[in-house]
């Protein structure tokens, strides 16, 4: 296996790393309610995806608030 002669400065080492870092998530909005989501995510406060109702937890949580109140 290869060994390198000289160690790599950090310079070096910094510059190769530099497009390592992450990158911002890219945010949409909620058609139905206008919330910040993920794209291609259901939505996490109304629980729609694509025009459609698929989150059922949302509801669920909704009920058991309004139980407890």
């Amino acid at each position: 296996m290869a060994l390198p002669k000289r160690r790599h400065s950090k310079s070096r080492t910094r510059k190769r790393r530099a497009h390592d870092r992450l990158g911002v998530p890219s945010i949409v909005y909620c058609p139905q309610c206008e919330a910040p989501m993920l794209p291609h995510n259901a939505c996490g406060k109304c629980g729609y995806y694509k025009g459609r109702k698929v989150d059922h937890t949302v509801r669920e949580k909704e009920e058991s608030r309004e139980r407890s109140s």
